[in-house]
């Protein structure tokens, strides 16, 4: 598969990823304001029971200037905010206003007050206070309010934002101090449903263009090697127990200390394998669509994933759990790479059936997915499989720090040793190609331990 090939299904990944945040976004938008906003459209909020001995309860300084925005952005979001209160005291007469806050700071100057500085996810509202010796006038008095309500009983106001410097005051009508009240904040934007549905078309686009792409990269098929088709044919090529084959062999010499600082040499196929695993999710979910109407797996998406997992099990046999056995760094390819020293591959499997795409990685899988925490450590997806098991803390990764310990104070590896570090990938790797729905067949309860594919079922039991 050549570079342009690779970069447009990455690419296609990547957007894939990007249309998936946007219509989850886009969705939870929707349906919350369709679902939790009330019949004006308010988004409620009830605070915790609020009170002060003090002459009001204010929220200080609400800057809602635009700057270096232009002025008219606020207007264009349409945001209203409405307060209610309620005196928990029978006859309690409140007020509730708000003004400029420069008028607000000139009306409470010298009058104890508490001033909200947060207000908590529970919605606990604490305070920071201000004191003061002076009465307070009457706010029902004051002229500068540009919203305000007073009286017995339930106060609201309802109140378009706009650009500029606000407070927001809750206070007894008269000025007198203490109160006790409880407070509803609601807030609503005209755009907010606009905005939900344009992140909707968004990112239906942007999926449509991702499969486009995704499809352009894996479906138009590259020239086949002459070598390669020879390989196909050749009389080596038996059909293995399995439709997964996975070889390895251990380099002579083999350094006895370069596994030290392995996976720092690794770390640039790390972060390939990455993105590589990310249009790997991608790529299968496509795939399954169309196993699911064409019971056939597309060729060029079924031969960019098993070059992912060729690229993985390359990677992890040089710097991971694979086992530690080579020294010649992994060549950056999907190819077979067939005179690497850990080799993978999977039948191409024609006809699939259509019933079990739906039921294979989330139901069928699971009784393996158990042995593969065992194997691989608690907490690695099947997805991430071999990747996941370069830094897993499971029976593998301790196998070959034991391995890579006796190497390092002998100078050999013990092979078998070695040859139970590669069932257990092998293992790992037909549960992976089952996952991904690469094959129907069910990977066998079985350890083919050895460096090389066994070639019958007998083979392997041996």
């Amino acid at each position: 598969m050549n570079v342009g090939r690779i970069v447009a299904i990455v690419v296609g990944a990547v957007l894939a990823l990007a249309s998936v945040g946007l219509l989850v976004a886009g969705g939870v938008l929707t349906i919350a304001y369709v679902v939790e906003s009330d019949d004006g459209g308010y988004f409620d909020e009830t605070l915790n029971r609020v009170g002060t001995a003090t002459a009001a309860i204010t929220t200080g300084d609400v800057d809602l200037r635009t700057d270096p925005g232009p002025d008219w952005l606020l207007d264009s979001v349409g945001i209203d905010v409405r307060l209610q209160a309620t005196g928990v005291d029978d006859g309690t007469e409140l007020f509730v206003g708000i003004g400029p806050n420069d008028s607000v700071e000139a009306y409470l100057s010298g009058i104890a007050r508490d001033e909200v500085n947060e207000v908590t996810a529970g919605g606990t509202v604490r305070y920071e206070n201000i004191p003061g010796e002076q009465q307070a006038a009457p706010p029902t008095d004051q002229t500068f309010w540009v919203v305000s309500a007073s009286g017995s009983g339930t106060q609201a106001i309802e109140w378009e934002v706009a650009e500029g410097q606000w407070a927001v005051v809750l206070m007894n009508a008269d000025g007198s101090p203490g109160f006790l009240a409880d407070v509803t904040v609601g807030v609503r934007s005209e755009i907010l449903l606009a905005i939900g549905v344009s992140m909707l078309a968004i990112g239906g686009v942007l999926l449509a263009a991702a499969v486009a792409v995704i499809l352009a990269g894996a479906l138009v098929r590259g020239s086949v090697p002459a070598e390669a088709k020879l390989q196909e044919v050749g009389p080596d090529s038996a059909s293995p127990a399995y439709p997964v084959s996975l070889s390895a062999k251990i380099d002579t010499p083999l350094s006895p200390w370069k596994w030290l600082i392995k996976w720092i040499l690794a770390i640039p196929h790390f972060l390939v394998l990455v993105f590589l695993w990310m249009a790997f999710v991608v790529l299968t979910f496509v795939a399954g669509i169309a196993i699911l109407f064409t019971g056939r797996y597309p060729k060029g998406i079924f031969d960019f994933n098993l070059g992912v997992m060729r690229w993985t099990w390359r990677v992890t046999f040089y710097a991971g759990s694979g086992g530690l056995g080579t020294d010649q760094y992994p060549p950056f390819s999907l190819a077979p790479e067939t005179d690497y020293s850990a080799t993978l591959d999977v039948d191409y499997p024609g006809e699939l059936s259509r019933g079990l795409v739906l039921v294979k990685w989330w139901l069928l899988a699971i009784p393996h997915y158990l042995v593969l925490v065992f194997i691989v450590g608690g907490g690695v997806g099947w997805w991430w499989g071999s990747s996941g098991a370069i830094w897993s803390g499971g029976l593998l990764g301790l196998l070959v720090v034991i391995a890579a310990v006796i190497l390092l104070f002998t100078g050999r590896y013990p092979e078998p040793l070695f040859d139970l570090i590669i069932g257990l990938n092998r293992w790992v790797f037909r549960v992976a190609a089952y996952a991904g729905l690469m094959t129907d067949h069910y990977p066998p309860f079985r350890l083919d331990q050895g460096a090389k594919e066994p070639k019958s079922a007998e083979d392997g039991a041996r």
